[in-house]
């Protein structure tokens, strides 16, 4: 299971960043995968996740109506659009895949896999 992430990098708040995370090694759409944030001297939180098969999604408050999850699972890729970008959105995000086969949510706890961070910085 390899989980490859891309599309970080440095933007003005208010402006957008689209991020990608490729998964090899197993079927996308069978399990919930998502994505986390770290940013310095903060703790690692969940910021958007999507389920298997239904593609019920979850997104955290700091990132409701700005940021868009969806799945392409004929690339077995899971993305991430970010819109209205804030300063606060700053950190290392992370693609993560469930453990549980069928899994509709993605806790830290259910984590199976983690892709490597991809720094994201919203400055002007």
């Amino acid at each position: 299971v390899q989980l490859q992430a891309c599309g970080g990098g440095l933007v003005q708040p208010g402006g957008s960043l689209k991020l990608s995370c490729a998964a090899t090694g197993f079927t996308l759409d069978h399990f919930a995968i998502g994505w986390f944030r770290q940013a310095p001297g903060k703790e690692r939180g969940g910021v958007s996740c999507i389920g298997s098969s239904n593609g019920s999604t979850y997104y955290a408050d700091s990132v409701k109506g700005r940021f868009t999850i969806s799945r392409d699972n004929a690339k077995n890729t899971v993305y991430l659009q970010m819109n209205s970008l804030k300063p606060e959105d700053t950190a290392v995000y992370y693609c993560a895949v469930s453990k549980a086969y069928g899994s509709t949510s993605l806790a830290a706890g259910q984590v199976g896999s983690w892709g490597q961070g991809t720094q994201v910085t919203v400055s002007s």
